[in-house]
């Protein structure tokens, strides 16, 4: 079976910085991740960047890890991360798993 990479597409404009992000988000993946999270954190130091986990279709236990990581970093340097997220099987793993209370979820509508 071909491996599925994450694909992660940061877009700065008149609203703000967004990383968007498609493909499966696990162990294999994390590294990329992480440095596309450092470019977005950088590129919005002491505001809001929101992470669009839309085109997800696979986040792992170590993923959920990086975000709440990254969301932390983010926070300490005066800025906000904002997950931005409509799948309803995305949503229940973040409630389930307690990274909603953590980190600020938004839908398309407050995007």
């Amino acid at each position: 079976m071909p491996s599925v990479d994450l694909v992660c597409r940061l877009v700065t404009d008149s609203t703000g910085t967004v990383l968007h992000l498609s493909g499966e988000i696990d162990l294999s993946t994390l590294p990329h991740l992480h440095d596309q999270l450092s470019r977005a954190a950088v590129a919005t130091r002491g505001h809001t960047v929101r992470v669009d986990l839309d085109g997800v279709t696979a986040l792992d236990d170590a993923g959920l890890g990086v975000l709440l990581g990254w969301a932390g970093r983010v926070r300490e340097a005066g800025g906000e991360m904002v997950l931005v997220c409509t799948s309803e099987r995305l949503l229940q793993r973040l409630a389930i798993t307690g990274v909603s209370r953590a980190i600020t979820l938004a839908d398309r509508s407050s995007d």
